[in-house]
């Protein structure tokens, strides 16, 4: 998984297989800014979706075994993938413990309204 892949030669980087999944972990990682961003702009109001921490824990993950495994082993990248991938795997969790499994098919991410004195339901 460290010998260059040839096909890539054209781009004058050294790409290897691992660096490939470097790379994708990375795009994940960033890109999930992007989606905030647009989740956001679309609520009118600041919102994390799901995919944000999904897409955090596959960065992470991706960007920790090119650190872990490949021929660059370097530890300052390890330590600097580990915590992102805890916080992401635990701000998961809570997610789903506080807004259920499907909460993302109710519509942008909202909970249904609860009923109150107001709507005569309570």
């Amino acid at each position: 998984m460290n010998q260059e892949i040839v096909w890539l030669g054209f781009t004058g980087l050294h790409v290897t297989p691992w660096k490939l999944i470097g790379y994708t972990g990375a795009l994940l990682f960033g890109g999930r800014w992007l989606v905030q961003f647009i989740a956001s702009r679309r609520a009118g109001r600041p919102v994390i979706p799901r995919l944000f921490w999904y897409m955090s824990i596959l960065g992470s993950f991706m960007t920790l075994s090119y650190f872990l495994f490949s021929a660059k082993q370097d530890s300052v990248g390890v330590l600097q993938n580990l915590f992102p991938a805890f916080t992401a795997c635990y701000s998961l969790w809570l997610d789903i413990r506080h807004r259920g499994w499907h909460r993302d098919r109710a519509g942008h991410g909202e909970a249904p309204p609860t009923p109150g004195p107001r709507d005569g339901k309570a």
